[in-house]
């Protein structure tokens, strides 16, 4: 897994991207192996490292300290998000003491230090959200408290990148908003990852991919 991370990263590099984001397992599993990865990514290119932190996994203490030693060694920019709760464990229950939701952790990043903390984005509305006003109001919350872009989830029709971004101008929220694009490798994979986090694929997709995965 290593190697061919570390051979992705060295083909992109010259794309000269802005960040690489690195992401944690599910409920923090990965936490060291993130470290690791974005620590290596700061020393040994010229490449931006984007470490995920998220409420699930650790206490409030674990992830401002964290936090402290990535702005220690040089590591400024974060990307902040609730996180999926453990196999079996839905609805999210945080413990009070712990962060509950993304917009908490936001916040408590920006106090940390200046960080440049990206968020997550959902163009076709979060599973758990109320309604699709309630998901824009809650992204606009994490701008609020310090958030400097967001990121969507991934989707396969531009028409609801679009309409969403529009959506977020007639809120008021300008911060920049980086579309999620992922390559289709292996669609029945990618058709249950849809299902998971209410991303919508469009017939014509599901028609092209037909008979390709037997």
């Amino acid at each position: 897994m290593a190697t061919i991370l570390w051979d992705s990263i060295e083909r992109l590099a010259p794309l000269a991207p802005r960040f690489v984001s690195v992401t944690y397992g599910a409920d923090g599993s990965t936490r060291q192996r993130t470290h690791d990865v974005v620590t290596r990514i700061q020393r040994d290119t010229a490449l931006t490292g984007a470490p995920h932190l998220t409420c699930i996994g650790a206490s409030r203490g674990e992830i401002l300290a964290i936090a402290r030693g990535y702005w220690s060694q040089g590591i400024r920019h974060l990307v902040a998000l609730r996180g999926d709760p453990p196999q079996g464990e839905s609805p999210h229950r945080p413990h009070a003491a712990d962060f509950r939701y993304a917009v908490e952790l936001v916040a408590a990043l920006a106090a940390v230090a200046p960080f440049d903390i990206s968020v997550a984005a959902y163009p076709e509305v979060h599973p758990e959200a109320r309604s699709a006003a309630a998901d824009l109001d809650n992204l606009k919350r994490k701008i609020d408290a310090g958030a400097t872009r967001a990121i969507t989830q991934f989707f396969y029709d531009t028409s609801v990148f679009l309409r969403f971004r529009d959506a977020l101008a007639a809120a008021g929220v300008h911060a920049p908003l980086v579309p999620g694009i992922l390559p289709i490798t292996r669609f029945p994979q990618v058709r249950r990852f849809a299902e998971r986090c209410g991303a919508s694929i469009p017939r014509w997709l599901h028609e092209r991919f037909a008979g390709l995965d037997d």
